[in-house]
């Protein structure tokens, strides 16, 4: 499973009505509160729906989809 912090750039499943599909994290916990970097709105949203919704996040200029990573480290 994939850790989120604060600052991480991610996509999410759906773009946001501005055309943009880049959200910063701000902050995280129960619920993740998120930047949408076209318009700078913010929105929270509850963990369980953000982990549903995140597609890829930016790690070291690369994208790394997070499709891919689902399900390892539960293999034992």
């Amino acid at each position: 499973m994939l850790k989120y912090d604060v600052g991480d750039i991610i996509t999410l499943k759906k773009g946001h009505p501005c055309g943009e599909n880049k959200w910063e994290i701000l902050r995280t916990g129960v619920d993740i509160k998120l930047k949408c970097l076209g318009c700078d709105r913010q929105i929270w949203i509850p963990r369980i729906d953000f982990e549903k919704r995140v597609r890829k996040i930016l790690v070291d200029e690369k994208w790394i989809s997070i499709i891919h990573h689902k399900g390892k480290g539960s293999e034992e």
